[in-house]
């Protein structure tokens, strides 16, 4: 579910270092809400990240 339809930004993976240097997995997920927006003419519900909607690329229905 963490993934944006517009960008599609989706969950990073990488390894978290403790102070003792141990190591394990860990994700990182997008700020992914989910909106209602105009989609081809007609308003539907989508999941957008935040930058997506900030930066303008999603025309929000009301």
């Amino acid at each position: 579910m963490a993934k944006c339809d517009i960008c599609g930004k989706g969950v990073t993976f990488g390894i978290k270092v403790s102070h003792s240097h141990r190591r394990s997995n860990r994700t990182w997920k997008p700020n992914v809400k989910r909106i209602k927006a105009i989609v081809n003419g007609t308003p539907s519900h989508i999941y957008a990240c935040t930058r997506c909607l900030r930066s303008g690329k999603v025309t929000r229905a009301i």
